[in-house]
């Protein structure tokens, strides 16, 4: 039997107490991270919120096996802000996941209802051929099913409620949403809500695709609401790099309505997930400082390198950057590449580490 069929569903049950220093660790990493932003210039302001939601948006689809163009994201939530002027043709996938993740930004206050997850799912599905049903609950009569292994032996990880039950078991989701906000007549603590709203989610799961991604963004959503701002928080960032945990503890709570170890474990989750910002934040705050230390300094063969390892964030070039890279970067000669790094280490842009052919170059940060 699945949660959905339990007799308690879907009221789900955990240890308060265990939550107690997750919670109380989160508002003060909030408080911290809000300081830390105030410090980042006003005209780097936005640029750090391109960042933190363009990679949010690559790295929720990254966790469903998508793999996205990071310049297109940027470019479509930097016209968002006024930053980007390009005209670059961004794709139907980073076109869609960009609107709503812009949507969650922006809309964070509202309250949760149909019509903005049916939008989400549009957005999500956007150029997607292959739905049959966009931007509407799914209808097919067939089950649901989270499956894996191969097609004549499947295993099967979770049934979802039939079709049928969709838009009964949306409404119920969207009422504790809404209701369990901190002006709700249920409130709940930022952490508990966030983690039973994903769950609860999907454990429905009303799309035919994109449930994942949807999940996320309204955990990010309560979560922006509890502290009454958007949270910028890396989220998805986060899970994706313990990817497997994720999804086993997501199988192993599909199973009961006694959910406590799901939300200690996402809520430590979301902690990592607020040092991850922390870390970005610093890195935008450094590479400003090195940007003004080594202005009118370098040739634009050095600034196109140094963008590029910017742009790589904050753990930078796999095992650092060597010469060879330096070369498909620019295109330079070899001569012309040992000079140029040899000058970005006595000018204090880049640390050297290694010898010879295992010679590594990283920003001075």
């Amino acid at each position: 039997m699945w949660n959905w069929q339990q007799n308690d569903w879907p009221e789900f049950s955990y240890e308060s107490k265990a939550m107690d220093d997750l919670e109380a660790q989160f508002l003060s990493l909030s408080g911290e991270n809000l300081g830390a932003f105030k410090h980042v210039a006003e005209v780097d302001k936005n640029r750090l919120k391109v960042e933190l939601i363009s990679e949010e948006a690559m790295q929720t689809s990254k966790i469903e096996g998508e793999i996205l163009d990071r310049d297109s994201l940027q470019s479509s939530i930097g016209r968002q802000f006024g930053l980007t002027s390009d005209h670059r043709q961004v794709p139907p996938a980073e076109q869609g996941v960009a609107a709503m993740m812009m949507d969650l930004y922006q809309g964070y206050k509202s309250p949760l209802d149909r019509q903005c997850l049916l939008q989400w799912h549009g957005m999500l599905m956007n150029g997607r051929q292959d739905i049959r049903s966009v931007g509407a609950y799914r209808t097919h009569a067939e089950p649901m099913r989270i499956v894996s292994g191969a097609m004549y032996e499947p295993s099967i990880h979770f049934e979802a409620p039939p079709s049928s039950r969709m838009e009964a078991e949306m409404a119920a989701f969207i009422d504790f949403f809404n209701q369990s906000a901190a002006t709700g007549q249920q409130a709940l603590r930022p952490l508990t809500r966030a983690g039973i709203a994903h769950l609860y989610f999907v454990s429905i799961h009303p799309f035919e695709d994109g449930n994942g991604r949807i999940a996320r963004a309204i955990a990010e959503k309560s979560l922006a609401q509890s502290l009454g701002r958007p949270s910028l928080i890396a989220l998805a960032y986060t899970i994706e790099r313990k990817r497997k945990a994720y999804y086993e503890q997501l199988e192993n709570s599909n199973k009961h309505n006694h959910i406590t170890d799901w939300l200690v474990y996402f809520g430590e989750t979301i902690l990592q997930a607020q040092e991850n910002t922390a870390k970005r934040i610093d890195f935008l705050i450094q590479k400003t400082k090195l940007y003004d230390r080594l202005r009118g300094q370098l040739n634009q063969r050095q600034q196109k390198v140094i963008g590029r390892m910017f742009r790589e964030g904050v753990d930078g070039f796999k095992g650092g950057l060597s010469a060879e890279n330096y070369i498909s970067i620019t295109g330079a000669a070899r001569a012309t590449v040992t000079r140029d790094l040899n000058d970005l280490v006595a000018k204090g842009g880049l640390s050297k580490t290694g010898q010879l052919k295992y010679t590594r170059y990283h920003l001075s940060l």
